[in-house]
């Protein structure tokens, strides 16, 4: 295993820990439907339940993918979650306040009441999907930061890396094309929830308004993806001379990336199809309830490749816009070749999570939501 083959190995292990918190953002998708979808407090507490089971496996995840950038490409991690620090602690103080709002819905002594805790979810259903969406976005359209080794010989002040303004990081949001992304991914959520809602709950009343909602909500997906994707294979990428270390634009870099990379190309083809066919199947058949299964493969094999598009490829991945040679790619911010191949022992054990993970969801769901295991007062 040579240096070059361990950062690319890694960089695919976070863009594969990034596509699978993508998928289980249907949770966020789910929550931002509980009123549209739950007109009565049985109906809503059958949501929540649902959900509610999986809520531990999105924001592990979310840690998860934060802790393995951190490990393998530290300089992003000290760049991004330290200079854009308040786009992340938005994003982080929602998954805290869905957290606290699961548990504490319904306990004895809420003085708040349990809708007021429902809002919150509400909240998170919204902000994580729309904020994830933007920072990701941010990986083709850059941020303002500027890296500078030299100040880690300066012994007062020995900071890498800075952010270019004082919006630290919620000029991301000023960016038309990461509100697309992110709305986009936003959307996508509630396609993936009200997949979900559908396969787990059984319940004629709710099934049926998921079907009606699920048009909608898919069409609006659609429109935002695409328009993102068509920018994205039509602008100028970020690309780096791995000789000299420049950064550089390349006109269609990442329509060229897909093309030389080929298999990609296949792979997002076959994701694009999966995720069709799971929503078309789920709206034309009353009877078909799996469309969760094959929509959330073709969405992680879709993000997993847009994410090893923006790294892989001697592309930079986190483009700066107030200094392009600042720009971090997969060669200058990642950890050292020692730790990147103990990290690459320790990644073997990820299949049997996986497996474990996969097994632990099936006992689950072994038995759909109804309105008598709420009765029964098995729910959050």
């Amino acid at each position: 295993m040579t240096y070059v083959f361990l950062q690319h190995y890694w960089w695919f292990l976070v863009s594969l820990l990034g596509a699978l918190l993508v998928f289980l953002m249907f949770v966020q998708g789910g929550n931002s439907l509980i009123f549209s979808l739950g007109h009565k407090p049985e109906e809503r507490r059958m949501l929540i339940n649902s959900t509610g089971r999986k809520w531990e496996l999105t924001f592990t995840t979310l840690v998860t993918f934060g802790g393995a950038f951190f490990a393998s490409f530290p300089l992003f991690y000290s760049t991004s979650f330290g200079g854009a620090y308040w786009l992340w602690m938005i994003i982080l103080f929602s998954f805290v306040l869905q957290a606290v709002s699961y548990e504490f819905q319904n306990k004895l002594g809420n003085f708040l009441g349990p809708k007021t805790f429902q809002w919150c979810l509400v909240l998170n259903g919204i902000l994580g999907p729309l904020l994830i969406g933007g920072a990701v976005a941010t990986f083709f359209d850059g941020s303002n930061f500027i890296i500078e080794k030299a100040s880690l010989t300066d012994g007062m002040q020995p900071i890498i890396s800075r952010w270019a303004n004082a919006s630290n990081g919620l000029d991301a949001l000023l960016d038309p094309w990461n509100l697309i992304l992110g709305f986009a991914v936003f959307f996508l959520a509630r396609v993936l929830g009200l997949l979900y809602y559908i396969n787990n709950i059984k319940d004629d009343v709710i099934e049926s308004r998921a079907t009606v909602q699920l048009v909608g909500n898919t069409i609006t997906f659609l429109i935002f993806f695409l328009a993102f994707l068509v920018h994205l294979l039509v602008k100028d990428g970020y690309a780096w001379n791995p000789e000299t270390g420049a950064i550089y634009l390349e006109p269609y870099k990442y329509l060229h990336n897909l093309l030389q990379m080929w298999y990609l190309l296949v792979v997002l083809l076959i994701g694009v199809v999966l995720v069709l066919y799971g929503i078309i199947r789920t709206i034309v058949s009353k009877t078909y309830i799996k469309g969760i299964w094959p929509t959330g493969i073709g969405v992680v094999l879709t993000v997993l490749v847009l994410l090893l598009i923006a790294g892989w490829n001697n592309t930079a991945y986190y483009p700066s816009n107030a200094d392009l040679q600042s720009s971090l790619t997969i060669a200058n911010s990642c950890s050292s070749e020692f730790t990147l191949r103990t990290m690459s022992v320790v990644s073997l054990l990820i299949p049997f999570v996986l497996a474990y993970i996969a097994y632990a969801w099936y006992s689950l769901d072994k038995k759909k939501i109804d309105k008598e295991e709420i009765a029964q007062g098995e729910s959050y």
